[in-house]
């Protein structure tokens, strides 16, 4: 197996991305939801993990608001059924957590498995003060605070862009 190569989604990636979601979730509402946001908002950090010529994985970070500050909300990671468990997503989770990091952004919030996302620091939202829009269990929606001075008292209700109640 070659080295997976991170990299930011670039032109003639989307047709690539479109099927790396919708195989991995076995439908394509996450799909639609990152042609929505690509489509909408131009603020997105969007990175792809690449095998060979193959686009094997996906990850998408778009705006997340909480009270005034604005951060980033980590929605959909993806990989290929015949790649996952082959530590793609940890590459591609941490290669986005540590681009938002020079980007200087304040912290990043995702909704995901409870025993997956505290290996990259993030700790219960509600541990803090925060919770999601959504009704969802306390355990999956999850903050990690990348900047400790901008988020110093910072808590309330986390928002996602609107096209995540779209699709």
């Amino acid at each position: 197996m070659e080295a997976i190569e991170i990299r930011e989604e670039q032109t003639g990636d989307a047709e690539a991305i479109r099927r790396v979601n919708t195989e991995a979730f076995g439908q394509p509402q996450e799909a639609q939801l990152v042609d929505a946001l690509r489509n909408d908002c131009s603020d997105l950090l969007s990175l792809v993990a690449v095998d060979g010529q193959d686009i094997v994985g996906h990850i998408l970070f778009s705006p997340a608001f909480l009270g005034d500050v604005e951060g980033m909300g980590l929605a959909p990671m993806a990989v290929i059924p015949a790649r996952q468990r082959d530590g793609i997503g940890s590459e591609l989770v941490r290669a986005g957590l540590a681009k938002l990091e020079e980007r200087g952004c304040p912290f990043a919030i995702v909704l995901g498995h409870a025993d997956y996302y505290p290996r990259f620091g993030f700790e219960r939202a509600s541990a803090r003060g925060v919770r999601c829009e959504w009704d969802v269990p306390d355990d999956v929606f999850m903050l990690l605070v990348l900047d400790e001075t901008t988020m110093s008292g910072v808590s309330g209700l986390a928002r996602y862009r609107p096209e995540f109640a779209q699709v």
